[in-house]
């Protein structure tokens, strides 16, 4: 999927590389996160974006999967972020084609959080 692709979707979606340096940010996650894409683009997620995402639930699962090169998995989180504080279910998925990590963010219940055309998701770039 190219970025126009990505903001099209009604979740948010980030694509990490293996030390979790971020390459895709999409519109919904930038909405979300109260955080403009070209500011995203480029830095590290657990650090410098999301440091209270740096817990084993979610930070070792991303490891962890990247050492495997296998990981596809799904879990509740709370983003404490300052000015928008949120309950999502997360979903890590690895493209072993690309040798990244796609975070996509949904609502606590799973469903999209964007009221866009809807499209499936495969980590296939």
């Amino acid at each position: 999927m190219n970025a126009e692709e990505l903001d099209r979707l009604p979740y948010g979606m980030i694509q990490l590389d293996s030390s979790g340096r971020i390459l895709h940010y999409n519109a919904v996650e930038s909405r979300l996160a109260s955080l403009k894409q070209e500011d995203a683009i480029g830095k590290q997620f657990f650090t410098e974006i999301a440091p209270c995402t740096r817990v084993q639930e979610f930070y070792g699962r991303f490891k962890e999967g990247v050492i495997r090169e296998a990981l596809d998995t799904s879990f509740h989180f709370h983003f404490a972020f300052k000015q928008n504080p949120r309950d999502v279910t997360v979903r890590l998925l690895y493209s072993k084609r690309s040798r990244t990590v796609w975070v996509l963010i949904s609502d606590h219940e799973g469903k999209p959080l964007a009221t866009t055309e809807s499209e499936t998701f495969t980590p296939s770039e």
